[in-house]
């Protein structure tokens, strides 16, 4: 091997490791979408990385990308069709309940500790 195509495998394979941690992660977030309880969801959290770890010895990077793109298909064709989403976050039910104040307007917090002229 040569020392461009070394850094190319160590490229490619730095990608496909980001790829699926990221996968692993939204499908671990989507699996507490499913799960009514925590008991149901660690179930399924141990089901979820028993299946990412059955293919981690894998070396051949076609068949790498294979899988990946098979597990991506899989998570989008599964994935809840309405997540919970944190009140505060962008979506969320409290998501912009106090919009910032307009311009002009300068609000000074010193609770009870104003200048007395």
């Amino acid at each position: 091997m040569s020392i461009t195509s070394t850094a190319a495998y160590l490229a490619r394979r730095a990608a496909q490791k980001e790829r699926v941690r990221i996968l692993y992660r939204r499908a671990l977030k989507d699996t507490l979408n499913w799960a009514v309880h925590r008991h149901l969801f660690y179930d399924d959290a141990s089901n979820l990385r028993e299946r990412f770890e059955a293919n981690k010895h894998v070396e051949d990077l076609d068949t790498i990308d294979r899988l990946i793109a098979d597990a991506e298909a899989s998570y989008n064709k599964w994935r809840h069709p309405d997540p919970y989403i944190v009140p505060w976050a962008p979506g969320g039910s409290k998501f912009t309940r106090n919009p910032t104040p307009p311009e002009g307007i300068e609000i000074i917090y010193n609770y009870g500790r104003e200048e007395n002229d």
